[in-house]
């Protein structure tokens, strides 16, 4: 696996990565909420964020995208899952910051295992506003 700065060419690749793992990921949350945030995926988010790329070859088969010490997105491709690539993002992101926030749904309990085990705590707990679910804010720091 190689990590790298994201290509411009690659925003439509990443944004179809983000749907299918938000789809496979929150399953609780109606589908049509995923729909209508790809565009500003694609045209806001992603080029707004540092986000770097794990590639296998010329495939890459996951991201991460960073809004200073915020973890604004981690993904695999749901092909992927399970395979090291995510931890290896995160460690990637973890050598380069001092402390990391996120936020994450409470009922994505493999995400929140996943942060829990790669040494975040839970910070507080809220409502997001748009989905009406529970979320975590979970902080990581270095040392």
């Amino acid at each position: 696996m190689k990590i790298r700065a994201n290509k411009e060419t690659e925003i439509d690749q990443l944004v179809g990565i983000w749907y299918e793992g938000s789809l496979t990921a929150h399953d609780f949350i109606d589908k049509s909420y995923w729909e209508t945030h790809r565009q500003e995926m694609k045209e806001k988010y992603i080029p707004m964020s540092e986000t770097y790329v794990a590639s296998v070859g010329q495939d890459v088969v996951g991201f991460v995208s960073m809004l200073d010490h915020y973890l604004a997105a981690l993904f695999v491709d749901v092909k992927h899952q399970g395979e090291g690539y995510g931890k290896g993002l995160l460690d990637f992101i973890k050598g380069q910051k001092e402390s990391i926030e996120l936020k994450v749904y409470k009922k994505n309990s493999k995400a929140v295992g996943f942060y829990l085990k790669n040494g975040f705590a839970i910070k507080e707990e809220s409502v997001d506003e748009q989905t009406s679910e529970v979320e975590f804010l979970m902080e990581w720091k270095k040392g």
